[in-house]
């Protein structure tokens, strides 16, 4: 079983949607984890649009990258430039690095339907990546 983890700066909004749709789509086949280079809390915008995927990411913590040192992980996926540029060192020495910075919806200002708008962005950008990524890397998985 592959260990991922899934790194942003917060661990509140963009790392939490990816790990939240990995859980889903890599159907038990790996242990998903995601953590920042800070921790912010959950993102409650984040939690409602994944509601709209049937997906609940509201049990889901907010956790510090240290938490997880003993953790030898096969992928690391950075979602956001600060987290891949700042990333502190992951002893994870044989594991697939990749990244994708994701625009972030937390630095939306506007109405309600601005911001659902910008969360829906952020969900489907990231929604589309996980499946690229699973039909990829577990291409027995059928999405």
């Amino acid at each position: 079983m592959k260990n991922i983890l899934i790194l942003c700066t917060g661990n509140s909004c963009r790392s939490q949607m990816a790990h939240g749709y990995l859980n889903i789509l890599t159907k038990g086949k790996a242990n998903i984890y995601s953590a920042g280079i800070e921790t912010h809390g959950l993102n409650t915008g984040a939690v409602s649009i994944m509601k709209g995927d049937d997906i609940d990411i509201s049990d889901h913590t907010s956790n510090h990258v240290d938490e997880y040192a003993q953790i030898d992980f096969d992928i690391i996926i950075t979602v956001c430039d600060h987290a891949n540029e700042n990333c502190p060192y992951i002893p994870s020495m044989n594991a697939l690095r990749l990244h994708h910075n994701f625009f972030d919806p937390s630095k939306v200002m506007g109405s309600d339907q601005e911001k659902y708008d910008a969360f829906l962005k952020a969900s489907t950008e990231i929604k589309n990546y996980v499946k690229d990524f699973v039909n990829t890397h577990f291409a027995s998985s059928k999405l």
